[in-house]
């Protein structure tokens, strides 16, 4: 589910893209491009970050975590409690909220980038 959530999010970037190439300058594209990726930057990150901190806590208590679980740690979710679960979906899409703002304006900051040169 979260993979089609990822296409479906990628090609409404891009086609947001080609929607903002014939109706913003270059120069005013990158700027609002930059301006998602620093707002995406600071919502995900410190979502992420929280994200795995409450993620562990919940599991520690729970289970012994395998090594570099945090490398995939949606395979972790079904051993959550039900209580749990409330508290890492918040989190978890807050961090994804900011990484695909993150990325969206990452990609606009860089067409209006190449349409300006």
């Amino acid at each position: 589910m979260i993979e089609i959530l990822l296409v479906l999010s990628t090609v409404l970037a891009v086609g947001v893209l080609g929607l903002m190439t014939t109706m913003l300058t270059p120069h005013l594209m990158t700027e609002l491009g930059l301006w998602m990726l620093a707002i995406g930057l600071m919502t995900g990150v410190p979502a992420g970050f929280c994200y795995h901190v409450v993620l562990y806590r919940a599991l520690a208590r729970r289970v012994t975590l395998p090594p570099k679980w945090w490398m995939a740690p949606v395979a972790l979710h079904p051993q959550l409690a039900q209580e749990d679960r409330a508290r890492i979906k918040a989190w978890f899409r807050l961090g994804g909220i900011g990484f695909g703002l993150s990325l969206a304006g990452g990609l606009a900051a860089m067409a209006g980038l190449l349409l300006a040169g």
